[in-house]
């Protein structure tokens, strides 16, 4: 089967979309960790969003969810580390996408001396708008947690294991 020069471009597209969602999520995720509030918001679509992740009100402006990610993870003592694996990118359209991915979320909490391990599951939609992909829907559900409490003299034993959470 001998690929036409429009067939060539159509899937080199593709495969510069997907990369460019890829990279968008890594950039989102590496914002969270460095406490960068303001290339998270960036990440999400300007307007109309849909954010609702887990044991969190949901959001429909990126700006009410940057403040609440601020006043929460944006503080001394709070340390996240979000390594996302297992991506699934379906392109829906030139404009439109969705993807999955599994998140290994850890948090250090400083203050109460504990480590809160979550595994997650996303579910995005993008949407492509002025040349660049945006991240207009995230959802996210809990898949298993597991908290550790650290003594002073450096023990460490499971506070909680659990359940996902509900809800």
């Amino acid at each position: 089967m001998t690929a036409t020069l429009e067939d060539l471009a159509i899937r080199l597209a593709a495969l510069e979309d997907k990369e460019a969602i890829r990279a968008l999520k890594a950039r989102y995720l590496r914002a969270c960790d460095l406490k960068q509030p303001e290339v998270v918001r960036d990440c999400f679509l300007p307007g109309s969003v849909r954010i609702a992740y887990q044991n969190f009100p949901e959001f429909t402006d990126r700006d009410a969810f940057v403040e609440v990610y601020r006043s929460m993870g944006c503080q001394p003592g709070v340390y996240d580390i979000h390594h996302a694996t297992n991506w699934e990118i379906d392109l829906i359209d030139a404009d439109h996408a969705v993807g999955k991915w599994s998140l290994n979320f850890r948090t250090i909490l400083t203050g109460p001396r504990q480590v809160v391990r979550l595994a997650v599951e996303y579910e995005d939609v993008y949407r492509k708008q002025d040349g660049r992909w945006w991240i207009a829907e995230s959802v996210s559900r809990v898949t298993s947690m597991l908290t550790e409490q650290v003594g002073e003299d450096g023990s460490v034993t499971v506070a909680v294991l659990a359940e996902p959470p509900t809800g």
